[in-house]
């Protein structure tokens, strides 16, 4: 029986010493062992000039075998890397069958140091221990590109946004396949409103992560928050809709955004004069309790009132009263205007 699966990474070896003894030991393996049961030939995902092994992106219908055979090889490589990750899966009529994480867990020093680091940056009280030991996996492997990207994350989480861009930069110029550091810049693009370049970056996070992984769907959010800041309102409603319209487990973070998603959502759709689908989406929006979203109750209220009285709809004076009995000014001051 067949089944989709997705496969993905890059790992660095370091030194061409390192390289040559993987690339042999594939080789052989694949002749000996494995034979027809390995997705990927060894000339087409080795590179002797940057030492490293890139597989930019498989998707194809496989059979079982040939994703387990294919990726105990490929876990077998990854401890013979310094830096990189290899991301798989194996899915079943949209369900996830299997899924593997593979990135360096060696007693490399420079792999121990980022593992450390990694480990710290969401420790509460942590951050300035994980830039040490991330510090000195770069120090150690000049071209941690992972590191670089961890470093620029807790760099952000401490608000220094500059050193954070420096490192999001830097990670990218080595390795630029790590969609969380397209995301990362990104970030900190938003927060300086350069509403452009932060576009840019989301959508190199869209197109080098799956629909499978959470930051793709961050990342589809953000966009589209981004688009409707630049009265880009098609292109915003392409990215929400899509964002409101996907099912999320309640152990992704996207579960938690699912009400500002629709909220904008709305926002939007009233923009665009759609003010039958505003008002759906604002229901959407109303079902949510209250969370730490940036959102509050009231504005869902007002604006799908409004949507109501612009769409020729009943209810709407009825929810502007209600945010005005919220002490809504901007709902006062509509009704006002209106009389």
């Amino acid at each position: 029986m067949f089944y989709k699966s997705i496969i993905q990474g890059r790992l660095d070896f370091g030194t061409s010493k390192s390289f040559d003894k993987v690339l042999k030991m594939y080789e052989y393996r694949v002749e000996n062992y494995h034979k027809n049961e390995i997705l990927f030939k060894a000339e087409d995902i080795f590179f002797q000039d940057t030492t490293s092994m890139d597989i930019p992106r498989f998707v194809g219908n496989i059979m079982e075998k040939s994703y387990k055979g294919t990726v105990d090889l490929l876990e077998y490589c990854v401890q013979f890397a310094v830096n990189g990750t290899v991301r798989a899966w194996l899915i079943d009529n949209g369900e996830v069958m299997h899924y593997h994480l593979m990135e360096p867990k060696s007693d490399k020093a420079a792999v121990q140091s980022y593992l450390k680091g990694k480990q710290y940056v969401k420790v509460a009280g942590k951050q300035e221990k994980a830039i040490e030991e991330l510090s000195k996996a770069i120090e150690k492997y000049d071209k941690h590109a992972q590191a670089y990207e961890r470093r620029g994350k807790t760099c952000f989480m401490m608000k220094k946004y500059s050193d954070a861009m420096r490192d999001y930069n830097k990670c990218i110029s080595i390795d630029p396949t790590i969609p969380h550091a397209y995301y990362g810049r990104a970030r900190v693009n938003l927060l300086n409103a350069a509403w452009e370049e932060a576009i840019g970056d989301l959508d190199h996070t869209i197109k080098k992560s799956v629909a499978l992984e959470a930051i793709h769907w961050k990342a589809r959010r953000l966009k589209g928050h981004a688009h409707f800041m630049l009265g880009q309102l098609d292109e915003a409603i392409f990215e929400l809709k899509l964002y409101t319209t996907r099912k999320f487990k309640p152990d992704d973070s996207n579960s938690d955004w699912k009400r500002w998603g629709f909220y904008y959502y709305g926002l939007t759709l009233l923009e665009k004069e759609s003010y039958i689908e505003a008002i759906a989406a604002f229901d959407e929006a109303d079902k949510f309790s209250e969370r730490n979203d940036g959102i509050n109750k009231v504005d869902i209220i007002r604006n799908k009132g409004i949507s109501k009285i612009k769409g020729g709809k009943n209810g709407g004076i009825k929810d502007l009263k209600e945010a005005i009995t919220l002490g809504d000014k901007v709902a006062e001051t509509f009704l006002k205007n209106r009389k």
